[in-house]
């Protein structure tokens, strides 16, 4: 315990804050780190890619992963210079196998080296099925194509996805959260959106029909305002999965980037709360839009942190992060991205929460503007850094030096 620390902990006393237990309660919420930045959103299945629908990474900076050896191994960097035990989040066309199933024929077996991998590193798993980069995903519409040939094709991928995700689960004795986020919609404006909506609500149904065990697998849903060639029209926005996700008591994935800039997620949070029992998170930073930047320590994502720990959503919601940057070392983004999401959450643990709340219900409005302005300058990076220190990982320019050097070692990739 370093005297920094000593003294910030007496400083967030005076304000009636135990910083010994935000430290214990940070170290308990585990960040799911998506895979696709590693590789800038490309997979390893052995099939030819079409085009994004909607996914696009831009850059060409050295050292992209090209196997599923060389991700792991810059996903084990990654981990050992983030405090805390965290999540691996894979996506369908991340398979490790020298196979070259179809989408419709995925299983269990092509995802076991991801398993083995986990275990080892005592890490969870979590899973999506993969819609987009594919030659049936060409008109930017899967489940809700007009030839229901497609659409049986991406529901038994959508129905193999969900057992290889509570298979995960179960071998990993932690639930795995299935994401279902699908880039349908039109380019240009439609005449029958309801007749796009009811073929994707009934191919969901088809896709979910199947049951498994809430302890082996969380079914989630994710909405988008638009996308690349989907600008007129998205056939699931945000008042189609949060209706479909209340009727059928799925959890409900709230992206930060799939929403106009001037909407805050974060107030969404204590809202979908009442229709929905559990919520994933996708935290990322849209500069204009959907641009999926390495998120910030900014406004939003403290925003974001502080409406989970004084709402108390924490117990009920999965963060994950979703972004995916080509520009910079992919390994220093997961690194950049997770610590400050943590840092986040630490910042928010550390408010007064009780005496904030106290004056807002006294409608004591001055004395609220006064705290959250004064509670800014608290010693919030002392605390950081020894959690940093406990958890043996390197803080400050010993952690620029690091990412620096591995990202030298990785520079020779083609």
């Amino acid at each position: 315990m370093t005297k920094a620390y000593e003294m910030a902990r007496e400083a967030f006393a005076a304000w009636d804050v135990d910083a010994e237990a935000a430290l214990a309660a940070l170290s308990g919420i585990a960040i799911s780190v998506h895979c696709w930045q590693g590789d800038d959103v490309r997979g390893f299945e052995r099939l030819s890619a079409a085009s994004g629908g909607g996914i696009q990474a831009t850059g060409n900076h050295p050292g992209r992963a090209r196997t599923p050896d060389e991700l792991r191994a810059d996903l084990d960097f990654a981990f050992s210079r983030i405090p805390g035990r965290h999540r691996l989040n894979l996506h369908a066309f991340y398979m490790d196998t020298d196979e070259r199933p179809d989408r419709d024929q995925i299983d269990y077996h092509h995802f076991t080296p991801w398993v083995d991998w986990a275990k080892e590193k005592g890490l969870g798993l979590d899973f999506n099925p993969t819609f987009f980069a594919h030659p049936k995903a060409d008109d930017n519409l899967t489940l809700s194509h007009p030839d229901a040939g497609i659409r049986d094709f991406w529901v038994e991928h959508g129905r193999r996805s969900r057992a290889i995700a509570a298979r995960i689960g179960a071998e990993l004795g932690s639930a795995c959260v299935n994401n279902i986020w699908v880039p349908d919609g039109y380019k240009d404006i439609p005449v029958d959106r309801m007749a796009a909506r009811e073929r994707l609500w009934a191919s969901l149904d088809a896709m979910l029909a199947e049951r498994h065990e809430a302890s082996h697998l969380i079914d989630a849903v994710e909405s988008k305002l638009f996308g690349i060639g989907v600008e007129a029209c998205t056939v699931g926005s945000h008042e189609f999965y949060l209706a479909y996700a209340t009727k059928r008591q799925t959890a409900l994935c709230l992206d930060m980037g799939h929403f106009h800039p001037t909407e805050s997620v974060a107030d969404k949070l204590s809202s979908v709360a009442f229709a929905v029992q559990d919520i994933l998170l996708h935290v990322s930073r849209p500069m204009r839009w959907d641009s999926d930047h390495v998120i910030l320590l900014n406004d939003d994502v403290l925003a974001m942190a502080q409406e989970l720990v004084f709402a108390g959503l924490l117990p009920r919601t999965r963060i994950g992060l979703d972004y995916f940057d080509a520009t910079i070392s992919r390994t220093a983004a997961w690194v950049i991205g997770v610590r400050n999401m943590q840092k986040a959450l630490l910042r928010a643990l550390l408010l007064p929460q009780a005496r904030l709340k106290g004056v807002e219900a006294r409608l004591d409005h001055t004395s609220r503007l006064l705290l959250t302005e004064e509670a800014k300058d608290l010693p919030f990076a002392a605390v950081w850094a020894e959690f940093c220190a406990r958890a043996g990982v390197p803080a400050g320019a010993a952690l620029i030096d690091d990412l620096s050097a591995y990202q030298a070692s990785v520079a020779g990739r083609g």
